[in-house]
């Protein structure tokens, strides 16, 4: 479904990924594991169009994404939930929401449909319905930040650090979000710093170091040989 082959990518001068590969296939969790600065959340900028592409090609169902806006992805069935969530602060809860139910080809009731859905999922987010999104609670506003990518019904979504922060019980809810999409035929590109979460969740599972995929095996093969997650993440 999303294929990365042999992508570079700079800021400015900065020569951040070093022909980078991966391999999301449809309705598939895939890990993206690694320290701090290696290029992870680069790589899914780079797939969104928001860090300057300077080789290799990304493909999504077989359609090369050079040139597509980063608005445009989301017509493709591309959703991403950056680490920084980007909800507007000053929309309520509901606002936020209907920035991705309120788009064209979806009936009223459609609407109504997917926003019970997504409540059904985090119910704060209805008890919160009419308050500002800024005044949430940081684990709140990451449901948002999911929520609202799960209304625009994407085929894969992107999730940049979801659980970074959160207290044990709302790491626990994501972790069940994210099982629940993958039930769902959702594809993930999960990004994480949280290993045993990353494990229980992907199916395979890709590790960077200064930009480049040092290794890719199964959840299973990590699982059972812990020396590579000791290399290259030291845990």
């Amino acid at each position: 479904m999303l294929v990365l082959d042999n992508v570079d990518a700079h800021y400015g001068k900065s020569h951040v990924l070093h022909g980078v590969s991966i391999e999301v296939r449809a309705g598939e969790v895939v890990g993206l594991l690694g320290r701090n600065g290696v290029g992870k959340t680069t790589t899914l900028k780079a797939i969104m169009g928001m860090a300057r592409r300077t080789g290799g090609r990304i493909t999504f169902e077989g359609r090369d994404l050079h040139g597509v806006p980063p608005h445009g992805l989301a017509g493709l069935g591309i959703a991403w939930v950056p680490e920084e969530r980007r909800i507007f602060r000053l929309l309520t809860v509901l606002e936020n929401l209907r920035t991705g139910l309120d788009r064209p080809g979806v009936t009223p009731a459609r609407r109504e449909e997917l926003l019970e859905k997504v409540y059904v999922y985090f119910p704060i987010l209805k008890e919160r319905r009419n308050q500002a999104g800024g005044t949430l609670s940081g684990g709140e506003q990451q449901m948002l930040a999911i929520a609202r990518a799960m209304v625009l019904e994407p085929k894969i979504i992107l999730l940049d650090e979801p659980t970074e922060g959160l207290m044990p019980r709302m790491v626990s809810q994501i972790q069940e979000i994210v099982h629940a999409l993958h039930r769902e035929g959702v594809a993930i590109l999960l990004v994480e710093q949280n290993v045993p979460l990353t494990l229980d969740a992907a199916g395979r599972v890709y590790i960077m170091e200064k930009g480049t995929v040092r290794h890719h095996a199964s959840s299973a093969e990590l699982r059972a040989d812990q020396r590579v997650i000791h290399e290259y993440l030291g845990v």
